[in-house]
């Protein structure tokens, strides 16, 4: 049996280093992959620069869930501005793609802990954590993915690619999204945090629904 060999001090000091920091972000290792002229096309024109309409908190079913969503994640966000605004963009964006407005906070909780800047180790950005490749697969070069719409654009597109994908199988179209397709632990996290922020606003439910 060969023998071992020991690091070099610097080189353990380090080691040791990166096993106490954080592990920051989640995002799995989403590979790139070929897309369907056809698909390629109705997901561009997905992404096209739609902002929150100026009255979209009129809105029965926004104003209750941005309201009982903001007191939850105050502690996370303690910026009212930043908070409400991100809380009215996620309810929008969700809306638009079909998705429930609780699934996309979700996935915002799991793969970045609300943090606009945060970076994973594959390069996936912001608070959905959307792969750089995605802009040139569907939009473009200038996209600004730290940008608060930008990113929630991209990331509820694509959640919802992948959830027409698995034909409506949520935990397979979880497990594409983080890149760990056929593995448990991202979909039953990403679920688990649904359950934590569900609320009992009446429009929680049924946004996404009403949007079709």
């Amino acid at each position: 049996m060969p023998a071992l060999r020991t690091l070099p001090l610097a080189a353990a000091i380090a080691c040791a280093a990166l096993a106490l920091a954080p592990t920051g972000t989640r995002a799995g290792a989403q590979a790139e992959e070929s897309l369907a002229p056809s698909v390629a096309t109705v997901l561009s024109r997905s992404i096209s620069d739609r902002p929150v309409p100026v009255d979209w908190e009129t809105r029965a079913d926004a104003r209750e869930w941005i309201g009982e969503m903001g007191r939850r994640i105050a502690p996370r966000l303690p910026d009212e501005a930043e908070r409400r605004e991100l809380l009215r963009s996620v309810h929008y964006e969700a809306v638009r793609a079909g998705l429930d407005p609780q699934l996309v906070l979700a996935v915002i909780h799991h793969e970045s802990g609300f943090r606009k800047y945060a970076v994973s180790t594959a390069d996936a950005r912001g608070y959905m954590q959307v792969m750089p490749f995605w802009t040139r697969l569907i939009g473009s070069a200038e996209h600004n993915l730290f940008h608060l719409r930008t990113n929630l654009r991209y990331g509820c597109v694509i959640l919802r690619h992948y959830v027409d994908r698995e034909n409506g199988d949520l935990f397979r179209a979880l497990g594409r999204y983080n890149g760990s397709l056929g593995r448990a632990e991202y979909p039953n996290a990403v679920l688990a945090a649904m359950r934590r922020y569900a609320s009992e606003a009446p429009g929680a439910r049924t946004s996404a629904a009403a949007a079709h």
